[in-house]
């Protein structure tokens, strides 16, 4: 009567030598170093990404301030009703005046007043800011492929008129 019975696995356990799977953790951890750093480079970009965005919407917002309180020549003629009275042509100067009074902000390459800047309605100040984020580590890999990270940002503002 045979009352154990040894099974192929337990067969195979038994014949491994010593030392014969060393390195499988070296492996394991290898992979999860490369996930770690994939995820750390990727938080990275975003962030840088986002700041920019921030520091651009910020350069959009200051511009968007400058051409709503900009007077156009036609105050003198019709005068001033609820608002100031704007043109597209006082808003694109007077956003183009206020970005190249500004320095550049970090991580930023370069920028610019993108088309849909100017006045819809005659007395809102619409300003499109575009412009052309860098990245602290990936950015040659992204050049290396043909692209780069446009932003494209707008503010509004409005000078009422109190009274």
């Amino acid at each position: 009567m045979i009352l154990w019975q040894p099974t192929h696995q337990t067969s195979r356990r038994h014949s491994l030598r010593p030392g014969q799977d060393d390195g499988s953790i070296s492996l394991l951890i290898l992979g999860l170093c490369v996930i770690a750093l994939t995820l750390i480079l990727g938080i990275i970009t975003v962030t840088t990404v986002h700041l920019a965005r921030i520091r651009l919407l910020d350069a959009a917002d200051a511009a968007a301030l400058n051409a709503a309180d900009a007077i156009d020549s036609r105050v003198y003629t019709d005068g001033v009703g609820s608002a100031v009275p704007l043109t597209d042509d006082s808003v694109w100067l007077a956003a183009s005046d206020s970005l190249a009074s500004r320095s550049m902000p970090d991580r930023v390459r370069s920028w610019s007043l993108a088309p849909g800047t100017g006045s819809p309605d005659g007395e809102t100040a619409v300003v499109v800011v575009t412009g052309t984020a860098e990245l602290p580590i990936l950015s040659r890999a992204v050049e290396f492929i043909g692209s780069s990270i446009t932003l494209t940002v707008e503010s509004r503002a409005r000078a009422t008129v109190a009274g």
